[in-house]
């Protein structure tokens, strides 16, 4: 399509992989480019449908939003426009507050039908401004920024049942990367690995790791291994979603950069590569991008189509 074709419709879900230039790596997620006569409980059966471990939900937003400068659509003030959108993000068990993978899979399904350019997305996180180009290979490219993020450390006991529960010993954590809570538009528990071993070998108490993050309001835990000063290897179990592991999370890289900048573990200002979904088979790339004079944090990548299973 060009940019002078109308805004799309929903037909059938899309599927798009996210942080990936191949189907068969990164994330998928679902993405519905119309959802604005879907219930929630339509919603929600095709997430399950999907199977995924999210699906985003786009409604077009009768005015723009406020937004920052560098991400404001141009609009009236009463008038539609086709690169302002609500969007909800449904796991195959329930609504989440935001989904990296799936609105960076969102907003390339979007750009490919009505041009590349700054779209904003309302989340019930908040406004998340996202910007879409060709990257240097050509491919389109997507770039999130988050809300304004927080952090706090982990209390101890905190830990010790997280560990309990993952399997892991005090001694496998990397003493240089303390555990902590970190918000980027969902909220995740970081806990470094002592070595890259201890990260690939992934076997946890499925319903007692649920339970400790519904206890907490987690989305994922975000498990990393630090392999440099900018390049990182995670994982990120997510069972209050039904999915055992989301194989490429933008939303806990945000996180992470924003806890990896709070700590002084890397520069203020600073470009970071997460390698994501090695151990799943099904290998991702996250770029997160820190700016010493801005809280949020961005995260790009690609997304590309996932072919029809139907045929």
């Amino acid at each position: 399509m060009t940019t002078s074709d109308p805004a799309p419709t929903a037909a059938a879900p899309l599927r798009y992989t996210a942080f990936s230039t191949d189907p068969n790596g990164g994330n998928p997620a679902g993405v519905v480019l119309d959802a604005g006569a879907l219930t929630d409980g339509d919603m929600l059966t095709i997430a399950a449908e999907l199977g995924y471990s999210e699906t985003a939900f786009l409604t077009r937003t009768e005015a723009a939003p406020t937004a920052t400068p560098t991400a404001t659509p141009t609009a009236t003030a009463t008038a539609p426009t086709p690169r302002t959108y609500t969007v909800r993000y449904f796991s195959p068990l329930a609504e989440v507050s935001f989904c990296g993978h799936a609105t960076i899979a969102a907003a390339i399904a979007l750009a490919e039908r009505i041009g590349p350019g700054p779209l904003a997305f309302t989340t019930p996180a908040g406004l998340v401004p996202v910007d879409v180009a060709p990257g240097p290979d050509g491919r389109l490219r997507a770039t999130l920024t988050s809300v304004e993020p927080h952090h706090t450390p982990a209390p101890a006991a905190d830990v010790a049942e997280a560990l309990a529960l993952l399997g892991w010993s005090a001694d496998d954590l990397d003493p240089e990367l303390p555990p902590g809570y970190a918000y980027a538009g969902a909220h995740h528990l970081i806990l470094a690995a002592a070595t890259r071993s201890r990260l690939a070998d992934l076997d946890y108490d499925f319903d007692g790791l649920a339970a400790f993050m519904r206890a907490r309001d987690l989305t994922t835990l975000q498990l990393v291994r630090r392999t440099s000063a900018d390049t990182f290897h995670v994982r990120d179990p997510f069972p209050v979603g039904g999915v055992i592991e989301d194989p490429a999370t933008g939303a806990a890289a945000a996180a992470l950069g924003h806890y990896l900048r709070a700590l002084s573990l890397v520069p203020a200002r600073a470009t970071l590569t997460l390698h994501q979904g090695d151990d799943l088979g099904r290998p991702g790339v996250l770029t997160v991008d820190l700016d010493e004079h801005d809280p949020r944090i961005r995260v790009s990548g690609p997304a590309v189509p996932i072919p029809d299973p139907a045929g």
